[in-house]
């Protein structure tokens, strides 16, 4: 059991977008705003956020800074991981949203932002503490920045040093290349050890691959967001390689057998254990992970087999804060926004999490563990790109993004044909979704 272990049983982000479509404004209300605390004029700020079910030690970090807090009176509320999206955006449609929101990266803030739920950052939050708080590209939309970045998720790749040892492999050289990558998945099977996989039974492993290896083969976020308005095609071989590859992993026999019976985190604890020699990850359980086995866990970027521009480069998501178009005194809010970021409360934030916050200006001399500080050097400080699966509209995600995958890995289809079941869903998507298209269209200018 690691501190990031019960992000497996939250509801999909995806589904948290449908949510809000389904619900009627009295429906979903009742029970919410009635619990909102009163506001004091200009006093008082109301914060709705998430993030102890993915970080534990964010709501002491958050309560402190509340307390320290001399400006202005924050109120706060943790939000349950199945209403982040809905129950923000059922709020601000009765105009009675909180100061500032929790935001995830991507759809899933830029659906709000399109809804005209949020307010721009830029001109109202410092722009020097808005650029060092690393929320991304894709907080980025018209011209404008719509979320601070709060705390980092690099998106990793693990392989197990013992195991590798145990085959003959270089336990300090990954493999770089999908060549290499054979190779030592060649050589761990001889050894009866299972090469790479994890768990898909859920779906979310394929999300997590799909943001990797599709980054293999585009020059541009811009580029993913063409598969969806219709400049661009999954039936294209180059925008179904990916899945090509994760069938010529399954081909191989190189995937662990009980990859469609395990979730995704069970299956990150089994290169943990020593049971699987490589898989994804996110780099915020990195630390304790590393910990627990002695330096025995790697980290490494997903093994290259495309000529993009984005090939080959870590991955760097973040989660973000903002504020809404409902709050009443915005300046009071950026100014919280700002305390949040002040070299002070970055100090705290590690204290409190033991992870690192999402801000350029944080010394990170403060980490001891060597696999961490080199981790977060190539992740964070590196040449990173944005994870791009939070691009994905949501129908595209429940009916092609997690199904494909799944099925390629259970053998029922193959590469090619998983990129005809891509290309299908996005036309019905865009056939039926004119507005949601003409925004992403604009969007992508933007991350071009």
């Amino acid at each position: 059991m690691t501190r990031y272990r019960n992000q497996s049983s939250g509801l999909s982000r995806r589904k948290l977008l449908k949510t809000t479509a389904g619900l009627g404004a009295g429906a979903a209300l009742s029970g919410l705003l009635s619990s909102l605390p009163a506001r004091a004029a200009d006093q008082t700020l109301n914060m709705w956020w998430w993030g102890e079910q993915e970080l534990p030690g964010l709501q002491a970090f958050v309560e402190d800074s509340v307390k320290a807090y001399k400006n202005a009176t924050v109120k706060t509320m943790l939000q349950d991981t199945a209403v982040v999206i809905s129950q923000f955006q059922t709020a601000a449609a009765a105009h009675k949203g909180p100061d500032i929101q929790y935001l995830w990266n991507g759809i899933y803030h830029m659906e709000s932002v399109w809804l005209g739920y949020l307010r721009p950052l830029d001109g109202l939050v410092n722009a020097d503490v808005l650029d060092a708080s690393r929320a991304t590209l894709l907080s980025h939309f018209n011209g404008h920045i719509y979320r601070l970045g709060w705390y980092p998720l690099p998106m990793i790749w693990y392989y197990n040093k013992k195991l590798f040892d145990q085959a003959g492999l270089d336990p300090e050289t990954p493999p770089k290349t999908w060549d290499d990558l054979l190779a030592a998945c060649d050589k761990l099977k001889a050894k009866g050890i299972a090469p790479i996989g994890g768990g898909i039974q859920d779906g979310y492993w394929g999300e997590w691959f799909f943001g990797h290896a599709i980054a293999q083969n585009v020059d541009s976020t811009g580029e993913v967001i063409g598969l969806f308005t219709g400049e661009k095609d999954f039936r294209d071989p180059k925008y179904h390689e990916h899945w090509v590859r994760l069938e010529e992993l399954k081909k191989h026999g190189f995937l662990n057998a009980d990859m469609s019976s395990l979730e995704l985190y069970p299956g990150i604890d089994l290169i943990v254990a020593g049971k699987l020699a490589m898989g994804e990850s996110i780099g915020g359980r990195y630390p304790a992970d590393s910990k627990t086995t002695n330096d025995g866990i790697g980290c490494m970027v997903m093994p290259v087999y495309g000529k993009s521009k984005m090939a080959g480069r870590p991955i760097l998501d973040s989660q973000g804060l903002g504020i809404s178009t409902d709050c009443k005194d915005p300046k009071a809010a950026a100014a919280f926004l700002e305390y949040l970021e002040s070299p002070e409360r970055l100090q705290v934030f590690w204290e409190k999490t033991g992870w690192i916050p999402s801000s350029a200006k944080f010394d990170t001399s403060v980490i001891k563990d060597a696999a961490v500080k080199a981790m977060w050097k190539g992740w964070g400080e590196g040449d990173n790109i944005p994870y791009l699966s939070n691009l994905v509209p949501g129908q595209f995600y429940d009916q092609a993004l997690l199904p494909a995958a799944q099925q390629v890995v259970q053998g029922k289809i193959t590469g090619e044909q998983a990129g005809e079941l891509a290309y299908k869903v996005a036309k019905e998507w865009r056939d039926f979704n004119p507005d949601m298209v003409d925004n992403y269209k604009k969007w992508a200018k933007d991350l071009a």
